[in-house]
């Protein structure tokens, strides 16, 4: 099993990024502030405007370090990388599943099942910590997401899919603050991405960003290329693979911890900034939630496919490599992440 790697999160404005004796160092004004040695690391994440030297970009391209760039608020800017080393035989079998509508069919099924179980699955967790009439609609809700499950096995066709899934994606976040302790001072509404309009959705969308960044990464450490996916229309510089594998992980990963934070109150109005049209975190507030991503990460649970113990942080990596299994005909169909 592939070994659980860190990612140094640089979120302090104007740092400066460089390498020293195969250590990765940061300077803050002009000050060494950390020194990370590089064996440690299979990623490094900017927010916001730093440097990062010339030296440093070639290290980390020659020792399989990923550079992410983001904005302060987590949007997406750029990523390097070194030369790829993935298996041509691999992609070229995944490149001749795009155009193949029967994988396609399959394994989009599969992907959208796993999500709607998750999403049920973070909505029964929580119920059984309720009070009553808010327990009731909670599984209420359950129980219309099961119906939308069963529908998807009867679909003729991905777009009939997506509608389905559209449609539980409403139910499940329209009872979202119900999954908010009263106590919380913070309220879901409803799902709002770009911009963020409230903390929760700002916290959701900072995570998923997260996520789809260590998807990206483990499906090119297994040889797969992330831009070719079969759920989410191919764009040029799009990581559709990434973000159809995303979908799976975004309740049992990305919304428990967030309702986590919030719940046990650990996030504050001291961690966002806010304007006329956007609520985001500000540094503060990312480090908290990158301290308990972290954590989170280092966590074990018993893979419910495989029956193994793995890390949290390595499940984007083991859905990853099953994918690649499946494509080399080593498994029937693709076996989706699902977290009770």
């Amino acid at each position: 099993m592939k070994k659980l790697l860190e990612t140094l999160y640089v979120t302090t404005p104007d740092s400066y990024l460089f390498c020293r004796n195969e250590n990765i160092c940061v300077k803050i004004g002009g000050e060494e502030k950390a020194s990370v040695p590089a064996v440690m690391l299979d990623g490094i994440v900017c927010f916001g405007e730093m440097t990062v030297s010339t030296p440093l970009i070639g290290f980390c391209a020659e020792h399989g370090i990923t550079l992410t760039f983001l904005s302060s608020n987590g949007r997406f800017y750029s990523r390097i990388c070194g030369p790829v080393s993935g298996n041509v035989l691999l992609r070229k079998k995944q490149y001749q599943a795009l155009d193949d509508d029967d994988f396609r069919m399959k394994f989009v099924q599969n992907l959208l099942v796993g999500k709607l179980l998750n999403e049920k699955n973070v909505l029964m967790r929580t119920a059984r910590t309720q009070d009553a009439a808010t327990a009731e609609s909670l599984r209420a809700a359950c129980q219309s997401i099961s119906q939308y499950a069963a529908q998807l096995e009867t679909c003729a066709g991905v777009d009939q899919m997506r509608g389905i899934e559209g449609a539980a994606a409403k139910c499940y976040f329209a009872h979202f603050d119900g999954m908010i302790s009263p106590q919380c001072p913070f309220q879901f509404v409803e799902r709002s991405r770009r911009p963020p309009r409230n903390e929760v959705n700002a916290v959701l969308s900072f995570m998923y960003t997260l996520q789809t960044r260590d998807i990206q990464a483990a499906l090119e450490t297994v040889g797969l290329d992330p831009a070719a996916g079969w759920l989410h229309t191919l764009r040029p510089g799009r990581p559709s693979l990434a973000l159809d594998l995303l979908e799976e992980f975004r309740a049992p990963l990305c919304d428990r911890l967030a309702l986590s934070l919030f719940n046990k109150r650990q996030l504050t109005d001291k961690d966002f900034e806010y304007d006329s049209l956007a609520v985001m975190l500000n540094e503060r507030g990312r480090k908290t939630v990158l301290t308990a991503w972290r954590d989170r990460k280092q966590e074990e649970i018993t893979h419910p496919y495989l029956g193994e113990k793995i890390q949290v942080g390595l499940i984007a990596y083991v859905q990853a490599m099953m994918l690649a299994r499946v494509l080399r005909g080593d498994l029937d169909c693709y076996p989706p992440f699902v977290w009770r």
